[in-house]
């Protein structure tokens, strides 16, 4: 199972959320790659950046704070927030990203995800299912859609996609675990490459996400907070 630390950028700095509440704003560093350093000595293979104003404003908001991590680090990363058009991920993958996440568009214009992956390739194109009591969210977060995100996963992989990330909003930046009846769904019913995100607290939530068959899992308020030591888990899950 990767794991996937997570950097999340709002005003420029490195900061979390609770629930994906805007106003609820935790900074945890004023310079997003200096984390991004530190993730990567601690041994991580693979970087979760999500752009919070982009994700609300529909447009990138903190470029230079991106460009910044990516010139700062050796391994690959991955972008989401306010990704919206194909030039938005020429964008994003001439930076130096890895792949993009392709969330509120891809509920509104689901044939968008198959022009991306159809010009970029799959491998490229992650798709950001963020679900509130099953049902994806959009802008960032601060809509509920009235797609339910299993159906809304098999219909994205029947345009082509093969990875999803699954968030359960309730659990995001909670630090109370996360929701394994919803991602053990998510995997079971759609056979697609499903990585976990919202609400994990300790090595248990991962041992416990990797027995339900997760490819992968994000770290957030975990390691900012302690509760889980990055190098331990890679050298757990990933060596």
């Amino acid at each position: 199972m990767k794991l996937y630390p997570a950097i999340d950028i709002k005003n420029g700095q490195c900061v979390r959320l609770c629930q994906g509440v805007f106003s609820d704003v935790n900074v945890y560093a004023k310079k997003p790659y200096t984390v991004a350093k530190e993730f990567e000595a601690a041994g991580a293979s693979f970087l979760h950046i999500v752009d919070l104003d982009g994700a609300l404003a529909g447009h990138t908001a903190n470029a230079a704070a991106i460009s910044d991590i990516v010139k700062n680090i050796s391994i690959p990363a991955e972008i989401g927030g306010g990704i919206r058009t194909i030039e938005d991920i020429e964008q994003k993958l001439k930076l130096g990203l890895n792949r993009v996440i392709i969330g509120t568009k891809a509920v509104k214009e689901p044939q968008f995800v198959k022009e991306a992956i159809g010009r970029f390739g799959a491998e490229r194109i992650v798709i950001g299912i963020d679900a509130k009591d099953g049902m994806a969210a959009i802008e960032g977060w601060e809509t509920v859609s009235d797609k339910n995100a299993v159906a809304f996963a098999l219909e994205m992989k029947n345009l082509g996609a093969s990875t999803v990330i699954y968030t359960d909003i309730s659990r995001d930046g909670m630090l109370s675990g996360p929701n394994f009846a919803r991602t053990e769904e998510m995997i079971r019913e759609t056979g697609m490459e499903i990585i976990a995100s919202g609400g994990v607290s300790s090595m248990e939530d991962l041992v416990r996400l990797e027995a339900i068959g997760a490819a992968g899992a994000i770290i957030g308020k975990a390691i900012y907070e302690k509760k889980v030591n990055l190098a331990e888990a890679v050298a757990r899950f990933e060596r």
